[in-house]
């Protein structure tokens, strides 16, 4: 079974019957990682399989410390023997260390999880924050009122998305920019 087909099968089964608009969400940030794939090159698997798992963490069957990232990158590491580099990608999803500093976890977080490379870690979060709650496509800005609307901006959750606002956007710029390149360089001339 190859990386992706073992990481689509894993999130379905921990995320359809349970919480299906998770799950509906995760095929949309998967959706949106393999439209990177000029901009991945050898990395475009890996960050597919890492976009599809990186909600795992929410799976009534798997959550412990209630925060996501941790508790998805823990099931991973431990009980799937997951590739380092997918586990690191769910562990530091869409700047995860803001949120875990919000809920006392961010030595935990940076104490077991290294970082991915950069560009990487702009790509799983620009599919993240450009994914809605049901899977289809949207802007930054509207998934972050989405997001604040949703949980409120004084819960954990919305002052750490209101914190995180800049290098949100700053990464989406980013990963925009090298699509830009990317498809710049493929015009014939």
């Amino acid at each position: 079974m190859g990386l992706n087909e073992w990481a689509y099968a894993l999130s379905e089964s921990l995320l359809s019957e349970p919480l299906p608009r998770r799950w509906a969400h995760s095929l949309g940030v998967a959706k949106r990682a393999r439209s990177l794939r000029p901009i991945l090159g050898g990395d475009a698997e890996l960050l597919e399989a890492a976009a599809v798992l990186h909600d795992i963490g929410y799976s009534p069957a798997i959550a412990a410390t209630g925060f996501h990232p941790l508790d998805g990158a823990r099931f991973l590491r431990e009980q799937e023997r997951a590739d380092e580099r997918v586990v690191s990608l769910v562990a530091h999803h869409s700047c995860a260390l803001l949120e875990a500093e919000e809920r006392g976890l961010r030595g935990e977080l940076e104490g077991e999880f290294a970082l991915e490379r950069p560009e990487l870690v702009d790509a799983l979060l620009y599919c993240d924050m450009t994914t809605t709650p049901d899977g289809t496509q949207t802007t930054p800005a509207e998934r972050l009122d989405e997001i604040v609307q949703r949980y409120g901006p004084d819960t954990i959750v919305g002052r750490f998305i209101q914190r995180a606002a800049p290098e949100i956007h700053a990464a989406s710029a980013r990963v925009e920019g090298r699509l830009e390149r990317a498809d710049a360089g493929a015009q014939p001339r």
